[in-house]
């Protein structure tokens, strides 16, 4: 399982209304380079994100679920690659003082990705969470910087 944490400088609750924006999905998350909420509900349960993921020419379409939620606490997605098969990617945000200790926790459900995992893409979803969190943090962190000024 590729476990990866992060520590930000805010609060829970800051760091829930970045996940819980579905414009900034593409933002944090590494791949998509577009999201688009296809439910106005997005972070409850059963909503869902379709984003775009681009590698050079190439492009492919994805939705992501919500399939479990506790606001400030958790999110569990599901995300699903129509070649590819699906993910569970669980993000837990567990307070650390003032600041957030951000878990997240990815594997593959269903599909190829699900039949091929080994070390090798459990090494390559560990570089994906170190930019997506990295991300995250810097997201939050801006956010929470131009809020103060205003």
């Amino acid at each position: 399982m590729a476990v990866r944490n992060q520590l930000i400088h805010r609060s829970p609750q800051a760091v829930w209304a970045v996940l819980a924006d579905p414009t900034l999905y593409g933002e944090w998350v590494v791949g998509p380079s577009e999201s688009t909420p296809l439910d106005q509900l997005w972070p409850e349960v059963g909503s869902r994100l379709r984003y775009t993921v681009r590698l050079g020419p190439w492009s492919t379409d994805g939705v992501t679920t919500v399939r479990h939620r506790e606001p400030g606490k958790e999110l569990e997605l599901e995300a699903s690659f129509k070649s590819l098969g699906t993910a569970r990617i669980f993000l837990q945000l567990r307070p650390w003082g003032e600041e957030t200790l951000v878990v997240c926790d990815e594997h593959p459900l269903r599909g190829i990705g699900a039949t091929l995992h080994n070390s090798a893409s459990e090494a390559l979803l560990q570089l994906r969470h170190r930019g997506m969190l990295t991300r995250l943090a810097r997201i939050v962190e801006e956010e929470h910087q131009v809020t103060r000024r205003a």
